[in-house]
């Protein structure tokens, strides 16, 4: 059977018209372990959890940003399946808008650090084939609807 992990997208806008969506930033992870790569908060969820909770609480655990700092994104929700450690994997994400621009991230020690990221380097960053389509349909997302 699949792993099965959610997470959030995190993003935020640059203190600036909303006219202008360039100003979209990505909050990317850079885990502490194996080949330290880039990815937005997720993790596995727990006896009982929904998928969206799990998302949430990985957030908070990983990031220190609570529930109620986001604003969920209604209408996206994209499901990644890859093989990770010689096992298959599925990871759903979702768009989460930080409701503070200046919100501060405290990571766990599943992290060693973040950045906020425009869109061209937060690709370049994030190395998987996968995420870096991911970030990108959820960027398209947030220019071509009134987000």
């Amino acid at each position: 059977m699949a792993l099965r992990a959610c997470g959030l997208i995190i993003f935020r806008r640059r203190l600036m018209p909303k006219v202008d969506n360039t100003a979209v930033e990505f909050l990317l992870l850079q885990a502490s372990d194996g080949i330290h790569h880039w990815t937005p908060p997720k993790g596995h969820a727990e006896p009982g959890e929904s998928d969206l909770e799990t998302a949430l609480r990985e957030t908070q655990e990983e990031a220190g940003i609570e529930a109620g700092q986001l604003t969920i994104i209604e209408g996206f929700r994209r499901e990644l399946s890859y093989v990770a450690r010689e096992k298959p994997k599925t990871v759903i994400y979702w768009l989460a808008e930080v409701k503070d621009y200046n919100v501060e991230v405290r990571l766990s020690h599943e992290h060693q650090a973040y950045r906020w990221l425009g869109l061209e380097e937060a690709c370049q960053l994030a190395q998987f084939k996968d995420m870096k389509a991911v970030l990108q349909e959820g960027h398209h997302f947030l220019c071509s609807t009134a987000a």
